[in-house]
This record gives C-alpha cells, sequence and structure tokens, in this order.
C-alpha cells in the first residue's frame, strides 16, 4: 500500500531547546536530549540549539543566552521536557513570561498534568452526584400528578 502523503524534509518553524540538568547522570541527559529531538522532528520544528543549564542557582548565562537567540529573526520560539526545566515554580512562571514578552512560545514535551478526582482510581466507578440524567427522566417523588 502506497503512503497517502508525501515524505520530503520541510523547513519547520526554527525552536531552541532548554534543559536543567542539576545533578542529572549522562544517561537521563542522553534521553532529555533525544526527546526534545523526536518531539521536534515529529512536529516538523528545526531545533537550532540547546541550552543547559547545570546549576542550582538561578542566575545562570543558559536561561539569558536563551533569550539572548529569541529575539533572533524567524525564531518560534522554546521547547522544553517539561515547565521543571525552567526552575523551581517561581521562577518557572516569571521565565515564562519572559520568553512570552520576547514574542516566543513555550512548548512542552510534557505538558502539565491534569489533577485527578480524589477517591477515584481507574477502575472504581463515578458517584452517583456525577452522573448525568437525561432532561425528561426526573425523580418519581418530583413529578407533578394531574
Amino acid at each position: 500500500m502506497e503512503p497517502l502523503t508525501e515524505h520530503r524534509r520541510a523547513s519547520g518553524p526554527v525552536v531552541f531547546g532548554f534543559l536543567r540538568l542539576v545533578q542529572v547522570s549522562a544517561a537521563r541527559q542522553e534521553a532529555l536530549m533525544a526527546s526534545l529531538a523526536e518531539y521536534c522532528r515529529s512536529h516538523e520544528l528545526v531545533l537550532c540549539g540547546l541550552f543547559t543549564e547545570r546549576s542550582a542557582t538561578n542566575g545562570s548565562g543558559a536561561f539569558t543566552g536563551l533569550l539572548d537567540v529569541l529575539a533572533l529573526p524567524d525564531t518560534y520560539g522554546v521547547v522544553a521536557p517539561a515547565a521543571s526545566h525552567l526552575g523551581t515554580k517561581a521562577i518557572a512562571g516569571e521565565r515564562q513570561k519572559q520568553i512570552e514578552a520576547a514574542g516566543s512560545r513555550l512548548l512542552l514535551v510534557r505538558g502539565p498534568r491534569s489533577p485527578r478526582p480524589s477517591g477515584h482510581g481507574p477502575t472504581s466507578p463515578p458517584s452517583a452526584a456525577l452522573r448525568r440524567r437525561s432532561p425528561g427522566a426526573a425523580p418519581a417523588l418530583d413529578r407533578e400528578t394531574t
């Protein structure tokens, strides 16, 4: 069977990667770099560079360098494995604002976790309060009789 689309190289939007690697093994670093490359490949993005922050202090030159390249023409955004790679929650929020102020997008390989309702495991049924009724099905006690 023939593929439905043509397979050819497309010059996608230019992005730069950002990793925060504090006390990370070489194998973990390689895996994170590979995940960024695969994300970019599958979304037709061009990964032009990778900035790596290796210190726990928040005043690193890696993020400053990232902001500098975001000012270049035709730069689409920043790709990171997760929001935690931008730093602690307070620092990550500020850094995200700086990325957006530069006119760039922040692309996360793994987005924020969605909160799970408490008391509901993957196999437990939803509570009766969450069940919906059809508009015409009212409880027998609520029906008016004439």
